[in-house]
């Protein structure tokens, strides 16, 4: 048996190998704008700052209340780490809240920053369904 590895393409090959692909059938101009979806640690991030800021607590006091690094905490705030679900559970419980009010709001906000963009209404999906839940996966 030789000593070689079959190999199957993930996409079919529109020509010799090294060619670019053939352009879009949609001019530029005509395709719709693209929407950069938010990020759930944004989301997140801004519902903590807002609600620290809200109760005009320092960074100091809040990472203290929550045992978390002032520079971590910083982080998570900023958008720049995903904290982990006991991280957020103890920003949350500085702040007086729960892990679920914390996640609520940020789903608020995220379904309020994506109803802007594809308009539908708040709540609802495209179908006009009503939506109430959330899902998470890591």
């Amino acid at each position: 048996m030789p000593n070689e590895a079959r190999v199957i393409p993930l996409r079919p090959q529109s020509g010799p190998p090294g060619a670019r692909p053939a352009a879009s059938p949609v001019p530029p101009e005509r395709r719709p704008p693209t929407v950069r979806e938010p990020l759930w640690r944004d989301l997140v991030g801004d519902v903590l700052r807002r609600e620290r800021l809200d109760q005009e607590r320092t960074l100091k006091e809040v990472a203290e209340a929550a045992r978390i690094s002032m520079p971590y905490l910083s982080e998570v705030e900023r958008g720049r780490k995903e904290a982990s679900s006991e991280v957020l559970a103890a920003a949350a419980g500085a702040l007086g809240l729960g892990l679920g009010d914390l996640l609520a709001r940020a789903q608020g906000e995220l379904v309020r920053l994506t109803s802007r963009h594809t308009g539908a209404r708040a709540g609802r999906d495209t179908s006009g369904a009503r939506f109430d839940g959330m899902c998470l996966a890591a």
